[in-house]
């Protein structure tokens, strides 16, 4: 009996009772005898990539899912806190998918651009975060460029921070690499080549969890659609961060767009083209969503979690044990091994994540080093524009340089945030 793996495909889905029209024909070539209904011979397949599919380990779960959401801003430890998600075996981690997005709307024609609000980018970003969760991978084909071929890619964003992205069956070739070792931005796509989009949807599939980390998404408010949906079960785990801190780290790893404010930090004068928005409107957001959070709305009534990143930072077992204990699933050994390995760290071996987006670190001596690298008049400044956000998570004041440098002092206040009965 012949058969193509479409038909491998969907009698896969048949038999779970979905509807899944994600996976999508493959080349017709990519053909071979039955073995059963489900199963192919894979000494009939010579690429592995293909004959992955053939194995029983592989095939969709019949489990209820956890959807993990990392609502974060940018600069505010999520890459960091990201990582305690994708370590674990049975989740499906995606790193900032909604980038994709954001590019498509960006370098879509003027005339276009004039035509799309904010409503329609934000519906834009739902409508991709719930193909994702019951993953259809295929349909960030409408947002990658340049456009997939044959549902292949080389430019998905940040491929190399999720391991189910770099190992079988979407890349048999790293074997168990990508599980014991965390791979550097060059690693994955030199050792799996380029990434092919139905069989990341099969990993999806095999895994018991879908997490997602995004930067993206203004406010909490923005999800509740997703929050109401009956074919999900969403937590939102909301990182903030010191404001301070957020600023001084973009300030670093943007350097061109943050140009205004490194002049402001290296004289003590502020120029009169600083864009004051560039933190003010994150403060805003921040506290806007921390606000609606702990109040508790029906729609967010065991689905929201708050955390501090410098909570994380000072305490990472404990609270990385609140974050599983709040998606309710175990923490398993690989999670507590990372910890151990990612948050005593100098980032002196070229071995490891040394880029924009490092997850190694000295995690208590980061938290509070911005106090090092911004001169007073900015903080006094930054404190003024966002004085309600640092009073609502718990942020003390500086009111001098020496109270500033004084790292003996935290300005981290114990704060426990329970959302409201």
């Amino acid at each position: 009996m012949e058969c193509s793996w479409k038909t491998v495909l969907l009698l896969v889905c048949a038999s779970l009772g979905v509807q899944y029209t994600a996976i999508r024909t493959l080349r017709d070539s990519l053909s071979g005898p039955c073995q059963g209904p489900y199963r192919c011979q894979s000494r009939h397949f010579r690429d592995s990539r293909w004959r992955a599919l053939c194995d029983d380990s592989w095939m969709p779960v019949d489990s209820p899912r956890k959807h993990i959401l990392l609502f974060a801003t940018t600069r505010s430890g999520s890459s960091f806190t990201g990582q305690l998600l994708n370590q674990h075996p049975g989740i499906f981690y995606v790193f900032e998918p909604l980038y994709h997005v954001q590019q498509a709307f960006t370098n879509s024609s003027s005339r276009l651009r004039r035509t799309l609000d904010r409503r329609s980018l934000l519906g834009a970003y739902r409508d991709l975060l719930l193909n994702l969760y019951t993953c259809d991978l295929h349909f960030m084909e409408n947002y990658i460029r340049p456009e997939p071929q044959d549902h292949v890619t080389s430019s998905f964003f940040r491929r190399s921070s999720s391991h189910a992205l770099c190992s079988p069956p979407v890349c048999m070739e790293a074997g168990d690499v990508a599980v014991s070792e965390s791979p550097d931005e060059a690693w994955c796509p030199k050792k799996c080549g380029a990434l092919n989009i139905t069989l990341a949807s099969m990993s999806c599939l095999s895994k018991e969890h879908v997490a997602i980390k995004t930067v993206r998404v203004p406010e909490v408010g923005d999800l509740r659609t997703l929050t109401e949906d009956p074919r999900l079960d969403l937590k939102i785990i909301h990182l903030v961060r010191d404001p301070r801190a957020i600023l001084a780290s973009r300030m670093m790893a943007f350097s061109d767009q943050f140009r205004a404010w490194k002049i402001w930090n290296a004289t003590g004068r502020q120029p009169r083209y600083v864009d004051l928005t560039q933190i003010t409107s994150t403060c805003k957001d921040m506290a806007a969503s921390a606000a609606t959070g702990l109040q508790t709305p029906a729609w967010l009534r065991g689905r929201y979690l708050l955390v501090r990143y410098e909570d994380l930072a000072f305490n990472p077992k404990d609270k990385a044990t609140e974050i599983y204990r709040f998606v309710g699933l175990e923490m398993e050994d690989r999670v507590r091994l990372w910890i151990a390995k990612n948050t005593n760290s100098n980032v002196s071996s070229p071995s490891e994540w040394n880029y924009r987006y490092s997850t190694t670190r000295d995690s208590r001596a980061t938290a509070e080093s911005w106090r090092l690298r911004l001169g007073f008049d900015i903080v006094r400044t930054l404190q003024n524009l966002c004085n309600d956000t640092l009073a609502l998570l718990g942020y003390k004041q500086v009111h001098s340089a020496a109270d500033l440098r004084n790292l003996s002092h935290s300005l981290v206040e114990h704060r426990a945030f329970q959302p409201v009965k």
